[in-house]
């Protein structure tokens, strides 16, 4: 007899877990939930690469142009002394 008991309350008390648990829906809300947050984490990162990409991007355009300038107003102070020296005779 305590044995059929012990059976019982042990099917019972099974039952009662499997019964408690969450439904196929919930379980599946719960991946999709993770999945999406998953995807917005990546998606967050993907555009703060390219923010730091077109930061870099324009500061190396920058850069260029400066270095441009820097050239050609040496480039025209050698001509501006060329052309003084060359009038001395």
């Amino acid at each position: 007899m305590k044995k059929v008991l012990s059976i019982v309350a042990v099917a019972a008390l099974s039952a009662a877990f499997v019964s408690c648990g969450p439904s196929k829906e919930e379980i599946e809300a719960r991946e999709k939930a993770k999945a999406d947050s998953i995807a917005a984490v990546e998606q967050a990162a993907a555009d703060s690469l390219a923010k730091v990409a077109e930061a870099e991007a324009a500061a190396a355009a920058q850069a260029a142009a400066e270095a441009a300038k820097a050239d050609s107003i040496k480039v025209a102070d050698s001509l501006a002394a060329a052309s003084k020296g060359g009038k001395k005779k």
